[in-house]
């Protein structure tokens, strides 16, 4: 009988040696995944900022030359005999 039971425990302990390696295995695979992730987020937020960086000069760069027309179209409101040829 004591036999029996010890190969019971060896399969058991079998059992369970399978089970920890299926779980490394899922812990791993996670792991992997997760870092992953992090290395897009990270140059995800490298190209973001570079983009920004340029859509906001372009935004700079278009809001002087606003202010520039509303100034230039304010002086010809203003006076408009500079406009008139005679």
């Amino acid at each position: 009988m004591a036999r029996a039971g010890g190969i019971t425990n060896a399969v058991n302990v079998g059992i369970a040696v399978q089970a920890d390696w299926e779980n490394r295995e899922f812990i791993s695979n996670i792991s992997l995944n997760i870092r992953r992730l992090f290395d897009f987020l990270v140059q995800f937020e490298g190209t973001t900022k570079s983009k920004l960086s340029s859509l906001n000069e372009k935004l700079d760069t278009l809001e002087r030359r606003l202010e520039l027309l509303e100034v230039q179209v304010s002086t010809a409101t203003a006076n408009p005999s500079l406009f008139t040829t005679s």
